[in-house]
């Protein structure tokens, strides 16, 4: 039994980009590259469904919306900290200085 191999997405993209250009039939990129027509298919139909994304400005990706996320609750964190550490620092203030008069 033949095991299922795995593409990248590079080599999906040349494949893709090859048929595009016009440089490879179907027929040929199945041929050379042992893939069956069906899979080809497929990755130019998912190809020209994500190619306006490729134009998008400003639109993060999941990896980078979830990266600001988490950065944003870093700041956040950090924030409640300080204001704990300042109120913490003035309440320490307040209290050397009525020590510093009672002296």
């Amino acid at each position: 039994m033949r095991t299922r191999r795995k593409f990248t997405s590079e080599f999906k993209s040349r494949v893709v980009l090859e048929l595009l250009s016009g440089e490879k039939t179907v027929a040929e990129a199945c041929r050379e590259y042992e893939l069956t027509a069906q899979m080809v298919n497929d990755w130019k139909a998912q190809f020209l469904a994500a190619a306006p994304q490729a134009f998008e400005k400003g639109a993060p990706s999941s990896e980078e919306a979830e990266r600001i996320a988490e950065l944003e609750q870093m700041v956040g964190k950090l924030t409640m900290q300080l204001e704990i550490a300042k109120k913490h620092r003035a309440c320490w203030m307040e209290r050397q200085a009525e020590n510093g008069k009672r002296s």
